[in-house]
């Protein structure tokens, strides 16, 4: 499938998304690519979140494709049932584990928790770094075999964000690229 053919909705995580991060600049180079923006970015409400989420997908005119950092990979597993039949497939980046005990000092996970096991009603692919603070490795291998996803080593890539690094994050563009292809 090309990227040109689909809305690619880009789902930030907990937090505000710096500029220079990957997300932000995957929605610049993807002219249908646009970033869901939700509220409460420091005290996210699953709900709200999720009907945030459903509004942008109802908006696109074309099959629509996921792509999730952190919470956002938990919003997206929280949410399938509801958005089965609009989304064509997920790229899930470095999920965060919320059921593990101050993960963020400053947010519990909320009713984010705890994250749905119940496999994915569209094709996703799942990447994960080897030393994300947020989440062990082994975590989010259990995640991508729970949710029905194809799986990738990142290797130690931290939290694929800014932080660590992946401003551009050029081996990510081209995973996506290849998941695209794959979704036909």
């Amino acid at each position: 499938m090309k990227i040109s053919e689909t809305d690619i909705l880009l789902i930030p995580g907990y937090g505000r998304t710096l500029p220079g991060h990957w997300l932000l600049r995957w929605r610049d180079k993807m002219a249908s690519a646009r970033v869901v923006s939700q509220a409460e970015l420091h005290r996210p409400g699953r709900q709200a979140w999720l009907d945030t989420l459903v509004k942008e997908v109802d908006a696109a005119g074309k099959p629509v494709v996921l792509v999730a950092h952190s919470l956002g990979c938990i919003l997206v597993a929280r949410g399938a049932h509801v958005l089965k039949d609009k989304i064509r497939g997920a790229y899930l980046v470095a999920p965060s584990d919320w059921d593990r005990d101050g993960l963020v000092p400053e947010f519990d996970g909320g009713d984010f928790k705890p994250i749905p096991r119940d496999p994915l009603p569209f094709p996703a692919h799942l990447v994960a770094s080897r030393n994300d603070p947020y989440c062990d490795f082994e975590r989010a291998q259990d995640f991508a075999k729970a949710w029905g996803t194809t799986f990738q080593d990142a290797g130690e890539a931290g939290h694929i964000n800014l932080e660590s690094g992946h401003g551009p994050w050029p081996e990510g563009m081209m995973s996506f690229a290849h998941f695209m292809k794959r979704l036909g």
